[in-house]
C-alpha cells in the first residue's frame, strides 16, 4: 500500500506556503516604499513650507527694524499671503489683532509660528543677529542723513580707487545705516589686509549724526560699564565697527590708555551692557513685538501619523491582500494538484487495467498526461505480445516433443518397430526443437547484452558465396533460382586499402552471425517464393555503410503488416506450419544480430512482386 504523502511536502502545501511568503513580501515591501515616499514628500513639503516661513518672519521683521509701530504692515502681510498663498496674521502679545490677510472672524491657529521681535529674533533671518539677537537692519539713531550719506560715499569711492592701484579689488557695499562700506570677493569688509597707502582712517572715522548716536549709546551704558570695570571705569567703552556689516556697536577696551589687561569674564559681561543698551537705544525706533500666525484655524501643519486607524487600514489591506493571494493560490494549486493525482491513481491501479487519464489541458501537465496514456498504450501491447510469444513458444515446444514421445510410447508398447524411417522421423523432430531452443536461447542473449561477437576482417563476397552455398541444395528443392552479386565500391572514398584492389567492401564482423543473419533472411525468401522464382544476394559499399539486400520474387508482404515483420512469432500466413512456415524467430534474430553489429536492417515489399531485406553495417575501412 502506497504511504500517505506528508503535509509539508505535499504540492498545494508548497504552492500555499510560498505564494504567501511572495505576498507578505510584496505587502511589506509596498507597505515600505509608501512609508518611504510619504515620509520624504512630507519632509520636503516641511523644508519648503519652513523656507516660506523663514522668508515671512524675516520680512516682517525688517518692518518691524525699520518703523516705529505696524500700522502700515497691512499692505506688507497682504502680500507675502498672497505669494505665498497662506494665511498671515499679526497679533499683540495678548492676542489683539494687528494685522491680518483674512476675515477678522476667522479663527486662528491654536500656536502662533514664531515671535516677531527685531530687538530679540529667534531665529538667523538676517547675518549679524546670530551673536546679539538684535536684527541688524534696525540701526535707530544711526541712520545717515542724506548729506553724510554721499559724503562717505564719496570717500568709498576713493578709497576704492586706492584699492585698485594697490592690486585689490573691492566694491562698494550700503550698511543698513546708509554708510558705504569697501567688501571684497570673499565678502570680507575693507578688504581683508588693507594697503599701508590707502589705511588713512578718513573712511572708517564717525559722522557727527554716529558720534552723536555712540555718545548716547555710551550713556545708557555708562553704570553697566562701570559695574564691569570695577575701579577703572574708564576701562570700557562703547564704539562702531565700520569693519564688520554684521555688528554695528561693540565694547572697546581701553589697555593702551591704562596699560590693564581686561579678563575674558569681563570683555564677555562689557559685550553684554553694550547689547542691552543698544536695545534700549533702538526700542524707540522700532515696532513693538508681535506674534506671527501662519495658515488656517481648521488646518494642522503636514504630518505623517501612522495613528491606529491608519495601522488598522494597513492591517486591513496587507489582509486582503494576503487572502486574495491565498484564495487565487488555492484555485491554481488545486487545478494543478488535480491531473496530478488523477496520473498518481491511474499508476496505482493494478497493471493488468491499463488505466488511462483524461487529458484536459494544453500544459505540461496535459503533456505528461499524454506520454503517461502512450506508455499505458505501449505496455499493453507489450503485454499482448508478451502472452502471445508465451503461447507460441509452448505451441512451438509442445508439437515436436508430443511427436516424439508419442512415437516413443508406441515403441515401447510394441506396437511398430523402431525402424531406420521411424528414427529419422524422431531425429527431425529433435532437430526442429533444438533450433526453436538455439534461436530462443540467441533472443535472450541479444535482449540481456551478453551476445557474444567473435570479430575479424571479412570480405563482403566471401560471406555472400558461403552463405550461396549453404542454401543451394534447399533452393534448387524449392524449385528457386539463387544468384549473387557484389558490386565496387560507391562513394566519396576510393577503392583500394581495405577494400581490396578490386573494391570489394569488408566488414569487421562475426563471420558466423552474420551467416547466420544472411541465411535466415534467405531461409525466409525460399520458403515465400514459389517454384521458377529467384533469389538475388548483393552486396555494395555506400559511402561509409556495406550495404546487404536479399530481394526475392515472392508473394511478398501486405503494407499493414510491414511494421510486425522483425517481431518474435510473427507469421504472415497464420495457416502455415513450424515447417512450412519456420518458427517466427528467424527475422528477430536478425534484427538482433544486425543491431549488436551497430547495423540496421529494414524491409520494403509489395504484394505479388515480392521483398527486399536491406542490411547496412559499418564499414571496416
Amino acid at each position: 500500500m502506497t504511504r500517505p504523502i506528508p503535509l509539508r511536502k505535499r504540492l498545494l502545501v508548497r504552492l500555499l506556503i510560498t505564494s504567501v511568503l511572495i505576498a507578505i513580501c510584496s505587502v511589506a515591501a509596498t507597505a515600505w516604499l509608501a512609508v518611504e515616499t510619504t515620509t520624504r514628500a512630507i519632509q520636503e513639503e516641511q523644508g519648503q513650507v519652513l523656507t516660506e516661513d523663514m522668508d515671512i518672519l524675516r520680512q516682517l521683521s525688517g518692518y518691524a527694524a525699520t518703523h516705529r509701530d505696524w500700522s502700515g504692515v497691512g499692505k506688507t502681510v497682504r502680500a507675502l499671503s498672497d505669494r505665498t498663498g497662506r494665511r498671515i496674521a499679526l497679533t499683540a502679545p495678548d492676542r489683539t489683532p494687528i494685522a491680518d490677510s483674512e476675515t477678522r472672524d476667522t479663527a486662528l491657529p491654536p500656536r502662533a509660528a514664531a515671535a516677531v521681535d527685531p530687538l530679540h529674533t529667534d531665529t538667523f533671518t538676517e547675518p549679524g543677529a546670530q551673536r546679539t539677537g538684535i536684527d541688524p537692519r534696525a540701526v535707530g539713531p544711526f541712520r545717515l542723513p542724506r548729506a553724510e550719506r554721499e559724503r562717505v560715499r564719496l570717500l568709498a569711492e576713493k578709497r576704492r580707487a586706492c584699492f585698485s592701484i594697490n592690486g585689490v579689488e573691492t566694491t562698494i557695499t550700503q550698511m543698513a545705516s546708509g554708510r558705504s562700506v569697501l567688501v571684497d570677493e570673499d565678502g570680507t569688509v575693507d578688504g581683508g589686509q588693507v594697503p599701508t597707502p590707502c589705511a588713512d582712517g578718513v573712511l572708517n572715522t564717525p559722522t557727527a549724526t554716529e558720534e552723536k548716536a555712540l555718545a548716547e549709546l555710551n550713556t545708557y551704558a555708562g553704570d553697566c560699564l562701570k559695574g564691569v570695570g570695577g575701579k577703572f571705569p574708564s576701562l570700557f567703552a562703547a564704539t562702531v565697527d565700520f569693519t564688520d556689516r554684521s555688528m554695528l556697536t561693540r565694547y572697546l577696551g581701553r589697555k593702551a590708555e591704562t596699560g590693564i589687561d581686561t579678563t575674558r569674564d569681563q570683555d564677555k559681561k562689557a559685550q553684554e551692557c553694550v547689547d542691552r543698551a543698544r536695545r534700549q537705544q533702538l526700542e524707540p525706533y522700532v515696532a513693538p513685538a508681535a506674534e506671527l500666525f501662519l495658515g488656517r484655524g481648521d488646518s494642522a501643519v503636514p504630518h505623517f501619523d501612522m495613528s491606529a486607524a491608519n495601522k488598522a487600514k494597513v492591517t486591513g489591506v496587507a489582509g486582503l491582500v494576503l487572502a486574495l493571494t491565498v484564495a487565487v493560490t488555492v484555485l491554481v494549486a488545486t487545478r494543478l494538484v488535480r491531473p496530478l493525482r488523477a496520473l498518481t491513481h491511474a499508476a496505482q491501479q493494478p497493471p493488468e487495467q491499463h488505466v488511462r487519464v483524461p487529458v484536459t489541458t494544453q500544459d505540461e501537465t496535459g503533456i505528461l498526461a499524454v506520454a503517461f496514456n502512450d506508455l499505458a498504450d505501449r505496455r499493453e501491447r507489450m503485454e499482448a505480445q508478451r502472452k502471445a510469444m508465451v503461447a507460441d513458444i509452448a505451441h512451438e515446444l509442445r508439437t515436436p516433443l508430443t511427436n516424439i514421445r508419442g512415437w516413443l510410447e508406441v515403441t515401447r508398447d510394441g506396437v511398430v518397430d523402431p525402424d531406420p524411417e521411424l528414427l529419422a522421423s524422431l531425429h527431425d523432430e529433435a532437430v526442429v526443437l533444438q533450433r526453436v531452443i538455439d534461436d530462443l536461447q540467441d533472443l535472450a542473449a541479444a535482449d540481456a547484452g551478453t551476445l557474444r561477437l567473435h570479430r575479424e576482417p571479412v570480405r563482403a563476397d566471401e560471406l555472400l558465396e558461403q552463405v550461396v552455398a549453404a542454401h543451394r541444395v534447399a533452393a534448387e528443392g524449392a524449385g528457386v533460382r539463387l544468384h549473387m552479386s557484389v558490386a565496387a565500391s560507391q562513394g566519396s572514398q576510393g577503392s583500394q586499402g581495405s577494400h581490396g584492389s578490386d573494391g570489394t567492401p569488408w566488414l569487421d564482423a562475426d563471420p558466423v552471425r552474420m551467416r547466420q543473419a544472411l541465411g535466415n533472411l534467405v531461409s525466409n525468401a525460399i520458403r515465400h517464393t514459389p517454384a521458377d522464382g529467384t533469389i538475388t544476394l548483393s552486396c555494395r559499399r555506400q559511402d561509409d555503410e556495406v550495404v546487404f539486400e536479399v530481394a526475392d520474387t515472392g508473394s511478398g508482404i501486405a503494407p499493414e503488416d510491414l511494421p510486425s515483420v522483425f517481431e518474435r512469432f510473427w507469421r504472415a500466413e497464420k495457416s502455415r506450419s513450424r515447417r512450412t512456415g519456420g518458427s517466427g524467430l528467424g527475422l528477430s534474430i536478425v534484427r538482433q544480430l544486425v543491431t549488436a553489429h551497430g547495423g540496421t536492417v529494414t524491409v520494403t515489399s509489395e504484394l505479388g512482386t515480392g521483398s527486399v531485406f536491406t542490411l547496412r553495417l559499418p564499414d571496416a575501412g
